[in-house]
């Protein structure tokens, strides 16, 4: 009975097919087209953009 088993088993297991990888013959090219915008908003204090003002070089 245990013989009748494993080849139970056993059977699927031959019946299955063979898988075979290889390399492309060209090469993967992948195209990224990106565009990145970036926008900074800023806002002064009013004694501090007058302070900029009078002393430009500050920076």
């Amino acid at each position: 009975m245990r013989d009748g088993m494993t080849i139970a088993l056993a059977a699927p297991a031959m019946l299955t097919g063979c898988v075979n990888v290889s390399a492309p013959d060209k090469p993967i090219v992948i195209n990224l087209n990106i565009n990145v915008t970036q926008e900074v908003v800023y806002r002064l204090d009013g004694q501090a953009k007058s302070l900029i003002q009078q002393n430009p070089g500050i920076f």
